[in-house]
């Protein structure tokens, strides 16, 4: 039987998180995700919202030019990144972040190294992600393995324990 090793702790280089504060009041909540000001912040191309529904996996993505800002803002995710540049020093390297409402965390997705995210929470999860470049629709900067193609060594089931 395969035994389940864990994702390393060391990042994937030009990976970065950044922890998000929530402030609550009586009236709600403010969660601030991004600013121009942050030593992550890169620049900005344009931000959009993006869902999963409880198990469904959107995976095996990468892109040539955009860098990524990610945060999941209702529900939870897992969401996986693996290194697979020629001639970086952590390229075979998978990290695994558990975002969303019990981790409010941005997670910034490099370019050229694949990500995805699979639901892990009951309902459906929403993600905001910021990224640096426009999206063109006539030549995206966006290329795809399927999500569970042996070239990305990681196993989107659940790990039972």
């Amino acid at each position: 039987m395969k035994r389940f090793e864990a994702p390393s702790r060391q990042l994937i280089q030009g990976a970065r998180t950044k922890a998000l504060k929530v402030v609550p009041d009586e009236r709600g909540r403010l969660m601030e995700m991004l600013r121009a000001d942050d030593e992550l912040f890169v620049k900005f191309g344009q931000v959009y919202l993006t869902s999963a529904y409880p198990g469904v996996v959107k995976a095996g993505r990468y892109h040539e030019r955009q860098i990524d800002c990610m945060v999941c803002v209702r529900g939870m995710m897992k969401v996986v990144l693996f290194d697979d540049r020629d001639g970086s020093p952590t390229r075979g390297l998978i990290n695994e972040f558990f975002i969303g409402d019990h981790n409010p965390l941005l997670v910034e997705i490099p370019a050229l190294v694949f990500h995805g995210f699979k639901c892990v929470s009951e309902h459906e999860a929403l993600v905001v992600n910021t990224v640096t470049e426009l999206y063109d629709h006539g030549k995206p900067d966006e290329f795809r393995l399927d999500a569970h193609d042996p070239r990305i060594p990681y196993d989107w089931a659940r790990k039972d324990g």
